[in-house]
């Protein structure tokens, strides 16, 4: 284990809906010490626990000031006597960090969808939160989307990925409701369509539900971040994406671990 300069450790914790995502910083240089992913198959409590548990026995010895967001995190942050951090302060922090140049974030997670505009501020000089749209009750442009998408096909998300790149063309789907999507595939898929062609169908569904439907007019411009797990998993989504935005986004390294990250960051008190 590296020489660390602090017993007390910064421990983001992200609570999202299908994954938990823990991050550790040596608060000496905000270097990352320790990272885990795990899905918490609707117990969010005992895969924190067990996430915690595992940190405190990679770093012996030593203390965390823990911070916790995402959509489960409140409740467990309460719990703990832990600090609660928004999940957009979060990611702001992430992005001021190691990103001050990017003017946009799109991150999917399994259940909700946002897009997060920054600015540069002159007078403070920082970087800023200046809007930020994010989906409501319907699951469509999600991670869940994909999954029935993929499901009604009879196949996995990374298969529907590895289909899409094949795609001839990219016929039209509905996005705002995986109802909806499921009355144009299935009819797609009955009349013969290449199921590459419906692949890139629904991964376009979700590109054009996150650009109509959260941007809401708003140009994306500048530089562009891909965060959250189907961002991640599927570069054929990426591609869709810079497809109809006409840019090349970039998909960080820790872009599963972002809002933790910055979770970490943000708790400073």
């Amino acid at each position: 284990m590296a020489h660390i300069n602090s017993d007390i450790l910064r421990l983001g914790v992200d609570v999202g809906s299908t994954t938990v995502k823990a991050v550790a910083l040596d608060p000496a240089d905000n270097s990352v010490l320790f990272t885990r992913y795990q899905r918490h198959n609707a117990h969010q409590a005992d895969t924190v626990r067990q996430l915690l548990e595992e940190a405190a026995g990679h770093f012996p010895g030593m203390r965390f000031r823990i911070g916790v967001c995402g959509s489960g995190g409140r409740p467990i942050a309460a719990a703990l006597g832990a600090c609660y951090v928004q999940e957009v302060v979060a990611n702001a922090a992430a992005v001021r960090a190691l990103y001050p140049e990017v003017r946009t974030a799109v991150e999917l997670g399994g259940q909700d969808a946002k897009v997060i505009f920054f600015r540069y501020d002159e007078a403070s000089g920082k970087l800023q939160t200046s809007d930020m749209r994010m989906n409501g009750s319907c699951a469509g442009g999600t991670g869940a989307f994909i999954d029935q998408m993929a499901s009604l096909m009879q196949i996995t998300p990374l298969e529907l990925n590895d289909l899409a790149a094949k795609a001839q063309t990219i016929p039209p789907i509905a996005s705002r409701c995986g109802v909806f999507a499921k009355s144009d595939i299935q009819p797609l898929l009955n009349q013969g369509a290449r199921r590459e062609d419906v692949a890139a169908g629904i991964l376009r569904a979700v590109v054009n539900q996150t650009v109509a439907g959260l941007a809401q007019g708003r140009e994306i411009t500048g530089k562009l971040l891909y965060l959250g797990g189907p961002l991640t998993f599927l570069p054929e989504l990426r591609r869709s994406f810079d497809e109809v935005l006409n840019t090349t986004g970039l998909c960080p390294e820790n872009s599963l671990y972002f809002v933790a990250y910055g979770c970490a960051l943000a708790n400073v008190g």
